[in-house]
């Protein structure tokens, strides 16, 4: 007999929540779906259902304690996969763990999109028309996979229509009972002997269709949003997979996001800039009216409060944040610079290359100047 609590890995005295604990840990180990075709892990698995069986029954603990063996009039035949779907509840996502999660349709695989919204849809939470090609139920067949009016599925003579098959087999430890899935129907239980002509008896087809896709309010680039039901039907009966669908931001003309605030360029002149004035500046909601302080300085930033982007799931708004870009003209007319120019002799600003008016000024009254010397020497007649 051998040491139920060597393979196990627990210690004599280990109470039965610490034998379950150990049970499971190499349970999942050792499974044939995560070890395919190991034959030295699926005999290891077998004899740890054995131990487990044992050591997990209080009676027949007991026996093998005092005597190190089992009471043979005990049935040690046991469906390990039972045992299996007893401790995990039916089974675990990813693994085909015996019976319980083996059932007769196929569920179909998941399929993912990438969608492109704009920040009007993204802000309004509105509902887009995304295209999939995905694989549908048969229309000829309607997923059945057998030619439509004939007796194109019967029995499967392997399994009889259970879906499942069991071997029995000898081992150190005992007999040891498998229930594994029908390989001639792979679990249908029927077999087809007139398939479908139009999908081969597959059960299913391609088809382009649109799936509308409801955007929450708020959402940015980045997130999945899933459709259940919406991805490549099952085969047999099975539920069909779900879409995911990545969302992408598509470039605005206007507004730049960060988060839930947008940010708009508003471009001054730079007499706008130190004078102040009264614009108009765009929002999700509409045109508004906006008030620039005199003497605003380049990319003073100015918030409206509540006219960003609504919070994802949350309750308000973000700020729309209008940033003051003052633009400084490249080329100016004569009336322009002249006007400059007398601005910066005002100011006490010294501009270089180019003659101030402030010279031109005094240049003129120079000039007259001399003229009036001129008129006033020695020799000249003034008429009357």
């Amino acid at each position: 007999m051998p040491d139920y609590y060597a393979l196990l890995e627990v210690d004599r005295d280990a109470d039965a929540a610490e034998i379950k604990a150990a049970y499971r840990r190499l349970a999942l180990k050792y499974h044939p779906d995560r070890n395919p075709g190991d034959k030295e892990a699926e005999e290891r698995f077998k004899a740890i259902n054995e131990a487990y069986a044992v050591l997990s029954d209080e009676e027949k603990r007991s026996r093998y304690d005092r005597y190190g063996s089992v009471d043979e009039s005990m049935p040690m035949g046991m469906d390990i996969f039972d045992i299996f779907a007893s401790v995990f509840g039916g089974g675990m996502p990813g693994m085909g763990m015996g019976r319980a999660a083996r059932g007769r349709g196929q569920q179909g695989e998941d399929l993912q999109v990438e969608v492109e919204v704009t920040l009007e849809q993204a802000w309004a939470g509105e509902t887009v028309a995304v295209p999939v090609e995905r694989m549908a139920a048969c229309s000829h067949c309607h997923g059945d996979r057998a030619e439509p009016g004939s007796n194109g599925k019967q029995t499967c003579p392997t399994c009889g229509g259970v879906g499942q098959v069991r071997t029995h087999a000898q081992s150190l430890f005992g007999t040891v009972m498998t229930t594994r899935t029908c390989p001639e129907c792979r679990g249908d239980g029927q077999v087809i002997t007139e398939p479908c002509t139009v999908c081969g008896g597959r059960g299913r087809q391609l088809e382009t269709a649109t799936v509308d896709v409801p955007l929450p309010k708020g959402i940015d680039g980045g997130y999945r949003l899933r459709v259940p039901n919406a991805g490549n039907a099952g085969t047999d009966g099975g539920a069909s997979g779900d879409l995911y669908v990545y969302v992408t931001m598509a470039p605005h003309p206007h507004f730049r996001r960060e988060g839930d605030d947008l940010y708009y360029e508003l471009e001054v002149g730079i007499a706008q800039a130190a004078l102040g004035g009264t614009f108009t500046v765009p929002t999700m909601e509409g045109e508004e009216s906006f008030d620039l302080p005199s003497g605003t300085q380049p990319l003073t930033e100015f918030r409206l409060r509540g006219r960003g982007m609504p919070r994802l799931r949350q309750p308000g708004k973000g700020d729309l944040v209008v940033v003051a870009k003052v633009v400084v003209p490249t080329r100016l007319s004569n009336e322009a610079r002249e006007l400059l120019e007398a601005y910066a002799v005002a100011a006490g600003e010294a501009v270089d290359e180019h003659e101030t008016i402030g010279e031109r000024v005094r240049g003129l009254f120079g000039r007259i100047k001399d003229r009036l010397h001129r008129d006033d020497a020695p020799g000249t007649e003034t008429a009357n």
